[in-house]
């Protein structure tokens, strides 16, 4: 039996889509639109994010 993985955490702020095509209104002299890709700043890029480690608090 293969040995499995654990699921990784999607990134909360971008739901595991973590790049986007925004499109600036202006053409190139192609025709084709100007666009700008943003990456997620939260994953940066990946659409995964690790766990928050855990800190002991208390006295």
């Amino acid at each position: 039996m293969p040995a499995s993985t654990l699921p990784r955490r999607v990134c909360r702020d971008c739901d595991g889509f973590p790049v986007v095509a925004i499109t600036t209104g202006t053409r190139h002299h192609d025709g084709t639109r100007a666009t700008l890709r943003i990456a997620c700043p939260t994953c940066k890029g990946t659409g995964h994010t690790t766990p928050a480690s855990v800190i002991p608090a208390g006295r």
